[in-house]
């Protein structure tokens, strides 16, 4: 063994050792449909602009407070009256943040992350970095929760944090409000409900407004989805107590100087993202309908940007699609209940005519 392999065997843990990391494939001259992300720019006169704003951003001074940001969700993006904010480089710095605030360890005991699977996959690695034992509870065959597993893996195991993806990723459908209440109740004080309502630009339906009916309840999102998936910008709520106990773990001067210019900005100008937010949703339900169409095809509801469907033999039809030069998402090998799935992101009329055309063809 080399000097360098021995080093990083006695210093890196075991765990991390033996995960691979989180890629990001190269997808230049591709169609895009395997990311989530809102397709449209913003229109060119907002670009300029942004532009002309970006370049009074002082560069050379660390972030100063991100309150003016603060304010600006608050005011735009529902949060209740007397909430704040707590913001992070994305979604996924924010799990990391729960994570890391609620990972208590007594004697022989790890504390617990519970979510139903599958689900987005930052919420079992979120977990194992930070010291948590993950626990994932299988949804039914319809993708709905599996209440009677849910309240018996809440009782066995009293998890810290419960993470209920609203709609959930990979699936796409909205758990049923009732449930989550239900979950809200079993946790009482021992426990948190992180309600991560990442595509909520396009399901339209939210637990933020309830945020004082339930003490234990976190309600997280992302701008990414809305259309600003490049400036890497996610916020959450919850009873200002508690979020004040997560802003300890938060690290200073997270949210870098160009994501708040860009984010105060396209707040300014929200009703954009949100009209094209529209044009997606009502893509998605003609592409499905399309989609379902074709045999051999099954296709979920989805509530989200995307669609998840089943074929016959997902691999060969990944291989064909790659061939015609779109991408999409394969999801056999994360679930058994995947088996055969795909994922695709809804896009413009033309991404999505040219997805359809290959797609048909990579069925024979």
């Amino acid at each position: 063994m080399s000097f360098l392999d021995q080093l990083i065997s006695n210093t890196v843990r075991p765990d991390v050792r033996a995960v691979n990391s989180y890629q990001v494939a190269d997808a230049s001259g591709y169609i895009k449909l395997d990311a989530m992300e809102n397709p449209y720019p913003l229109p060119q006169h907002l670009r300029d602009a942004l532009g002309a704003r970006l370049a009074s951003v002082v560069l050379n001074r660390y972030p100063p407070s991100y309150a003016s940001l603060q304010h600006a969700i608050c005011a735009k993006l529902g949060v209740p009256a007397g909430y704040d904010v707590l913001l992070g480089n994305g979604s996924d710095e924010l799990i990391s943040i729960l994570a890391m605030a609620c990972a208590t360890q007594q004697p022989g005991q790890r504390a617990v992350l519970l979510a139903p699977v599958p689900a987005f996959v930052m919420y079992a690695r979120s977990a194992q970095f930070a010291g948590m034992d993950f626990v994932g509870v299988h949804l039914k065959s319809d993708f709905s929760l599996d209440m009677p597993a849910m309240l018996a893996a809440i009782e066995q195991h009293r998890p810290a944090l419960v993470f209920l993806a609203y709609p959930n990723n990979p699936t796409g459908n909205l758990f049923a409000s009732a449930d989550i209440e239900r979950i809200l109740a079993a946790l009482g004080d021992t426990g948190i409900a992180v309600v991560d309502e990442a595509y909520e630009p396009f399901a339209q339906q939210s637990f933020m407004g309830r945020l004082p009916e339930f003490e234990n309840l976190v309600v997280m999102r992302t701008v990414s989805k809305l259309g600003l998936a490049g400036i890497r910008l996610g916020y959450m709520s919850a009873a200002p107590k508690l979020l004040a106990q997560f802003e300890k773990v938060r690290p200073p001067y997270n949210v870098n100087v160009l994501t708040q210019a860009a984010a105060e900005f396209a707040l300014e100008h929200i009703d954009v993202l949100n009209a094209q937010a529209a044009l997606l949703n009502s893509a998605r339900d003609d592409l499905a309908l399309r989609l379902a169409e074709l045999p051999g095809v099954t296709v979920f509801p989805s509530k989200a940007n995307f669609l998840l469907i089943r074929v016959a033999d997902a691999d060969d039809v990944c291989a064909k699609l790659l061939a015609h030069r779109v991408l999409i998402k394969n999801m056999s090998k994360m679930h058994v209940a995947l088996a055969n799935c795909l994922r695709i992101s809804v896009s413009t009329p033309e991404d999505n005519s040219v997805f359809y055309d290959a797609f048909k063809v990579s069925l024979v």
